[in-house]
């Protein structure tokens, strides 16, 4: 086979951004996520519990459930990672966990109302988040192979931009051809296809396959341009062993690189922050103000616009001034927007009572919709690019499974607190709270963290 030029393997590379993004942009966020807290609810009220308690409890069950998933990542991303620097081979393990992206997004469909499981519904989200999350931990440890230093922050920006592309466009055929509103009807006026029947949510539950077959399509690319780049060392069988023995060694060596060690730490908290905004952003505006899945869904749309413009433009931003800045001013945009969300219901904002039918609250959700989108994308483009300066060039993988560590070992704690807040206060809006905090302990941090890492 011919090799593949640079610019292609760049592309493919951008690939697995765009046919990854439905898994955070329909299932997290703005379709299932709303679906799960929906259709849990219903079933605790028909159990006999109050509408406030059980919007409350189905946000907390969601919490409890992406807790697990978090727990999971964080335990197993550097032991794999390590694993996988030890043998000098990633693209196998991006095929195992592709495939568990496809089984658990596609299992989704099997969730109707009518015979509806909580245990199940978690569980296959679950698994494809987990293989989702993998997957892009060995896809971002390839980012050094893909040019010079000062360029990879404009490859992550327009990665992750190029990635909410993809996210908007197959939100708004969903949106367009599957879900429907109180009529029955499409946004465009049009019956679901295929016999969908919008009685069992069965256009709504076709998020799953189709989230599945649109990873599937567009991997196509990424397997055929994006290849391993050859070493001058012989490849290893996959042995735990060694692989973990190198993870030791990295663990211990940590106090010895007091940048990285600070800025793992405090991107595990404003990544965590952030994780739950995306998380519980929908399932807010559904339980708090009252909106339909098809209102989330276009609000969902122009969040990932926002967050395509920014994204792309704020490459070029880390390029002319490197990520650290972007993350500082990012961090602090996403507290004020926590603060926004949390300040508003339907017929008050910041604690002030509105008239009666008053559309403000619905219009400050918007732009805090447009704020998550905007900041948020440059935020995790721009910390991306900052792990390359502060890690091991050649333990790459490595690297990355420990910033999946560190953003795992508290994404179970943004959903937990959340979960527990909710449930405690019995309130969807106080139950957000917690993100302040978050967002705030990890711009302390940033104090220790040197813009180019531990220059030898």
């Amino acid at each position: 086979m011919a090799d593949v030029s640079l610019k292609k393997r760049i592309w493919g590379w951008y690939f697995f951004d765009w046919a990854s993004q439905p898994y955070n942009t329909m299932l997290l966020t703005f379709i299932f996520g709303p679906y799960f807290a929906q259709t849990a609810a219903a079933q605790l009220m028909a159990g006999g519990m109050a509408e406030t308690a059980a919007k409350a409890q189905a946000q907390a069950l969601w919490g409890y459930g992406l807790t697990v998933a978090g727990i999971s990542i964080a335990v197993l991303a550097p032991i794999l990672g390590s694993i996988a620097d030890s043998s000098g081979r990633r693209m196998p393990w991006i095929w195992l966990f592709s495939a568990m992206y496809f089984v658990g997004a596609y299992a989704l469909w099997w969730t109707a109302p009518q015979d509806f499981s909580v245990l199940w519904a978690l569980f296959f989200f679950g698994l494809g988040l987990v293989g989702m999350e993998f997957a892009t931990i060995f896809t971002n440890s390839l980012m050094p192979s893909l040019g010079p230093k000062e360029e990879l922050g404009v490859y992550s920006g327009s990665g992750f931009a190029f990635g909410y592309v993809g996210g908007i466009l197959s939100l708004l055929l969903m949106l367009l051809l599957f879900v429907s509103g109180d009529s029955g009807r499409t946004l465009i006026g049009l019956e679901p296809p295929f016999g969908l029947d919008p009685a069992t949510k069965a256009n709504t539950r076709a998020v799953g396959p189709f989230s599945a077959i649109w990873f599937a399509v567009f991997m196509i690319p990424f397997f055929l341009w994006v290849k391993e780049t050859p070493t001058n060392t012989p490849r290893l069988r996959y042995k735990f062993g060694k692989g973990m023995k190198d993870l030791k060694q990295t663990l211990v060596t940590l106090p010895q690189n007091p940048s990285l060690l600070a800025y793992l730490g405090s991107s595990m908290f404003y990544r965590d922050a952030l994780n739950g905004m995306y998380t519980f952003g929908g399932i807010y505006a559904l339980g708090v103000l009252n909106w339909s899945i098809m209102e989330v869904g276009i609000f969902g749309i122009v969040s990932a616009t926002s967050g395509a413009l920014f994204c792309w433009l704020g490459g070029y931003a880390d390029r002319a001034f490197g990520p650290k800045p972007l993350i500082v001013l990012c961090c602090f945009i996403l507290m004020g927007t926590a603060i926004l969300i949390v300040s508003l219901s339907p017929t008050s904002a910041f604690g002030i009572q509105l008239a009666e039918g008053s559309n403000l609250p619905n219009i400050l959700f918007y732009v805090a919709g447009m704020l998550i989108g905007a900041a948020g994308g440059v935020l995790q483009s721009a910390s991306r690019n900052m792990l390359t300066r502060q890690g091991n060039s050649e333990r790459m993988t490595e690297a990355f499974g420990l910033y999946a560590l560190s953003g795992k070992a508290t994404t179970f704690l943004a959903p937990a607190l959340i979960a527990v807040a909710s449930q405690v206060s019995g309130s969807q809006r106080f139950g957000v709270t917690p993100l302040i905090g978050l967002f705030a302990i990890g711009l302390i941090m940033l104090v220790w963290v040197k813009p180019d890492g531990e220059v030898e």
